[in-house]
């Protein structure tokens, strides 16, 4: 199992390196960093734009430049923006605040998600499976920013009838909060609630469709009867063999679907004023800057390689075939 683990893991680098570059390669080629300072009237002069093209590299070819980024973003600098500012000070701070909302919301959503799929396929065509498949099609059909508006509608409902504010939804924590640690955590946590559950409801209707359809395959097969017939009961069986089984073809959508959750949470991100690595991409595009572009870019390639790797260690564990 340990060659098939570090075979993927020098699979998942390559890629890494490849999407990176790519990213580097088109937003240096389509981005223009210059055209607000030129565009400003009284227009600035030639000197000046030819020192800030020196200090954006833009005199150098592509390659070399994205080479020069490489080496100093492996010692931790990604170099700096258009403005000037370092785009390490910022990434940090970013990379907390999409992990700490991301993270949470995709566990719960798995986890809840693999349930409901379950439940559902071994209570077919009970009113429990169609309960589950109604709710989960609705909250599919529903854009992510209307289920943050309705979910911000239901806080504030709760809010009144309690008379106290215990759900908050503007920001990551109360501006010029004050308090002890314990304090400081709970405020954290009034702010998590509704948007961590606003990702965790999407992630839940989705797990549980794919997880009913695999574990419905499952419940028809010739192994989990043999199970039963040498003196496991039905629910033993189903722990054991079942769920095991239907969970194999599942580990590649739950670390392929991470990754890309974290820049497709945008929405999430505007909705509640989180500022993570989704808004941020936004911003670098929306200033042609090529830098914020790729260091992003090499964060969501970097998440979707530890969560690929970690659905490989779990398909290894799931499935005694792909060990030797």
């Amino acid at each position: 199992m340990t060659g098939f683990l570090v075979r993927r893991l020098l699979n998942y680098l390559l890629l890494c390196l490849v999407a990176t570059f790519l990213a580097y390669l088109l937003a240096a080629q389509t981005f223009d960093p210059l055209a607000v300072l030129q565009s400003r009237n009284p227009a600035p002069p030639p000197e000046a734009i030819a020192a800030k093209a020196h200090e954006l590299h833009l005199d150098q070819p592509v390659i070399p430049r994205y080479l020069d980024w490489l080496g100093n973003a492996l010692h931790g600098d990604f170099g700096r923006t258009v403005d000037g500012a370092p785009v390490s000070a910022e990434l940090w701070r970013r990379v907390g605040v999409s992990l700490r909302l991301f993270l949470l919301g995709t566990v719960i959503g798995i986890a809840v998600g693999v349930i409901c799929g379950v439940v559902s396929a071994i209570r077919q065509y009970r009113f429990t499976d169609y309960a589950i498949t109604v709710l989960s099609y609705v909250i599919l059909s529903t854009p992510v920013f209307l289920l943050g508006l309705l979910l911000k509608q239901a806080a504030l409902n709760v809010n009144q009838g309690l008379g106290t504010e215990l759900l908050r939804f503007t920001g990551e924590v109360t501006p010029n909060f004050s308090g002890g640690f314990g304090a400081a955590l709970l405020d954290r946590l009034q702010h998590l609630v509704l948007p961590t559950l606003t990702i965790a409801l999407g992630q839940i209707a989705l797990y549980s469709r794919y997880q009913r359809g695999a574990m419905l395959d499952v419940l028809g097969s010739d192994f989990l009867r043999t199970a039963q017939a040498k003196g496991l009961t039905r629910r033993r069986a189903l722990v054991r063999h079942g769920m095991r089984t239907a969970l194999i073809p599942m580990t590649t959508l739950f670390a392929f679907g991470f990754g890309t959750l974290v820049i497709g949470g945008v929405f999430t991100e505007n909705l509640f004023s989180w500022f993570g690595m989704g808004d941020w991409l936004v911003h670098g595009i929306g200033a042609q800057d090529a830098n914020i572009t790729a260091t992003v870019t090499l964060f969501v390639a970097v998440c979707v390689l530890l969560s690929g790797w970690l659905s490989d260690v779990l398909h290894a564990v799931l499935d005694p075939r792909v060990r030797g």
